[in-house]
């Protein structure tokens, strides 16, 4: 699952990453921009995704960030769900995932930024479970040979 914090509405850090992860052999969810949190929340609980990424260049992901992380930390669906967030997520541009405490005790299992930001989500990548072929969709007609 893939998104963004409410307030930001760029969308070229997300078709960055829907197109690093797919390389990766990631089937994405894209949100878009300028998602709220219940609609994050409300998909990522009928999909069931095996990692939501969370991207920001606008700054204000240490504040919204800390409002995902206790909506999907909250759902007892998600707990267990790994949760990233990533890009520029502070105004006074902060380097280090030490400078982002509180989106970690919040709930983030990683805080991405700076020149690491994309090797560390490929080796997160690398980490998580292989996960299950989806089902091929049902289908609601009969296939016609005419």
């Amino acid at each position: 699952m893939l998104s963004t914090i409410p307030s930001d509405s760029h969308t070229w850090n997300l078709l960055f990453l829907q197109l690093l992860l797919e390389e990766h052999g990631c089937d994405v969810a894209n949100l878009g921009a300028c998602v709220p949190v219940e609609t994050l929340v409300r998909e990522s609980v009928q999909y069931l995704p095996d990692l939501i990424v969370v991207s920001t260049v606008n700054g204000h992901g240490l504040h919204e960030g800390l409002d995902i992380a206790w909506a999907v930390r909250g759902s007892k669906e998600l707990r267990h769900v790994p949760l990233v967030i990533g890009g520029k997520i502070d105004t006074s541009g902060s380097q280090t995932a030490a400078d982002f405490g509180p989106l970690l005790d919040a709930g983030f299992d990683a805080v991405l930024v700076g020149g690491t930001a994309v090797p560390d989500l490929l080796s997160l990548l690398d980490r998580l479970p292989p996960a299950e072929p989806a089902a091929a969709p049902q289908r609601a007609y009969a296939d016609a040979n005419v």
